[in-house]
């Protein structure tokens, strides 16, 4: 049983080797997103209420405010009515917003757009290993605007005002 005993403990000690680098991994994975400011925004591939495909790179060209955001987030839907506002005023002039909703149900998204009568494009990121991940949003709302070029300019956690929302539009927005 002795000779037995040895094995048994290298081989648990080796579990925890191996449980130990692939948390380090993880972490370091999460932490080195490239979804910064000043890098190339990551793309994402989703789909909007109506079922029609959108890529982040057909905005190219644009500006583009590509804001998470869930109905369970009180500040995420306290600031939709400023996102929709400051789309309004500068869609013209080359601004695009793209809501991502954190996997709530295709009902649930529908009742609150047509509720807050939100008009811009909002598409459901149903598997969240697909853009939250890709862009590392661990808080709600976070919002990333984007240049024409496609770099980040700026990211945004937490809830937004109008007065931020503009400021910042205006600082990505296309020259004219």
């Amino acid at each position: 049983m002795k000779k037995y005993r040895k094995w048994l403990q290298i081989g648990i000690l080796t579990i925890f080797v191996v449980l130990g680098v692939v948390t380090v991994a993880n972490t370091f994975s999460a932490s080195g997103s490239s979804a910064k400011e000043g890098n190339l925004a990551p793309e994402f591939t989703l789909y909007d209420l109506s079922g029609n495909k959108h890529s982040l790179g057909e905005y190219r060209g644009k500006a583009v405010l590509v804001n998470f955001w869930g109905t369970f987030c009180p500040p995420c839907k306290d600031e939709m009515p400023a996102i929709q506002n400051q789309y309004d005023k500068w869609k013209e002039q080359g601004l695009e917003v793209l809501g991502l909703n954190l996997g709530e149900s295709k009902v649930t998204i529908d009742s609150f757009v047509r509720q807050e009568n939100v008009r811009f494009s909002i598409l459901m990121d149903r598997n969240l290993e697909t853009a939250r991940n890709k862009y590392n949003v661990t808080r709600y709302p976070t919002s990333f605007f984007i240049r024409p070029d496609g770099v980040i300019h700026k990211v945004y956690v937490g809830e937004m005002n109008e007065q931020i929302i503009e400021a910042l539009v205006k600082e990505i927005l296309p020259s004219q």
